[in-house]
């Protein structure tokens, strides 16, 4: 896409989507030698909850090795009394953390000699939270987000599309002339919002615009939404279009914290380049790098999952 991205990445927090594993999307891997704790956000799949929960494993398996847990740090946030504890069961069966274990071990792994060297992780399993739960979390994780020795990478993926997802939201064109781009780039993506509507098994197939185009549509609403850097913007997104983001309770955890480190003025809104920066990048709020679809969705009964790659610097 031709973005500059910050070389080092010295503050970035990143939004990274299920599957980090191709090229593009690890190009955000960040600086990591003077990190000293990881923090990974995760939703829920398995188990309802509506706060947020921590591990009580000492370390992480992975297929390249094992990465420790910072006891001290996850000690602090259940001290809080607002983060509970998860069982071990619980935490086996969510895959929102447990997949991008690997890629963190293997950037760590380039960085330093040996795994006692390795920042530790905090790992966060966040549930069905509700705005001012996201508001009083973001106030909790606010101070590690300032903290330079931290990063936080929250894990999530976009629109789930599909009658197999129980989601077929459908926005048609204005007109032809406003129809979406077919690329999937986000930067070509139209976000001319209409009142749209679910399609049914029956529903005659649409082609102004085709279905993955207006998939695209839905997602672009909601990446403008968490660039604007506005919690309430995304979280109004969320309920006009239904977006099936599942990483939406993470990702407004911590778009809270941003926005009370901007209003409080520990984050100055800069715009790059500035110490390296990339052009356009305004500190503490979020900026898409990448987007992609699994599949492109023509028929009703066709489904497709979308992805979505981003970095906030501080």
């Amino acid at each position: 896409m031709g973005l500059q991205i910050p070389r080092p990445i010295q503050r970035v927090r990143i939004l990274l989507p299920y599957p980090p594993y191709s090229n593009e999307m690890t190009q955000l891997k960040p600086s990591c030698t003077h990190r000293k704790q990881i923090f990974l956000l995760g939703p829920s799949h398995h188990h309802y909850l509506t706060n947020c929960a921590l591990s009580t494993h000492t370390h992480y398996t992975t297929p390249l090795g094992p990465l420790a847990l910072s006891h001290s740090t996850i000690a602090a946030l259940h001290s809080t009394g607002h983060l509970s504890r998860m069982t071990p069961a619980i935490d086996a069966a969510e895959h929102s953390l447990e997949m991008h274990l690997p890629y963190i071990y293997k950037v760590l792994a380039r960085t330093f000699a040996t795994e006692k060297e390795f920042p530790e992780l905090v790992p966060i399993l966040v549930g069905n939270t509700s705005p001012d739960a996201e508001r009083m979390f973001g106030e909790i994780l606010a101070p590690y987000l300032t903290d330079p020795t931290s990063i936080f990478i929250v894990s999530s993926d976009f629109c789930h599309w599909g009658l197999r997802f129980g989601y077929t939201y459908y926005l048609p064109s204005p007109s032809s002339s406003q129809s979406s781009s077919s690329s999937s780039s986000s930067s070509n993506l139209g976000t001319t919002a209409t009142k749209g509507y679910s399609l049914k098994s029956k529903s005659q197939t649409p082609t102004s615009p085709k279905i993955y185009e207006s998939i695209g549509r839905i997602d672009k609403m909601a990446i403008d939404a968490i660039e604007s850097g506005s919690h309430s913007a995304f979280l109004d997104d969320l309920r006009e279009t239904g977006n099936t983001v599942c990483g939406r309770h993470p990702i407004g955890v911590v778009m809270a914290a941003l926005e009370i480190l901007r209003r409080e003025g520990r984050v100055k809104e800069e715009e790059g380049p500035n110490g390296g920066e990339a052009k356009g990048t305004r500190k503490g709020r979020f900026r898409f790098v990448r987007y992609e679809r699994s599949s492109e969705c023509v028929k009703v009964g066709d489904s497709s999952v979308s992805y979505g790659s981003a970095f906030a610097v501080l």
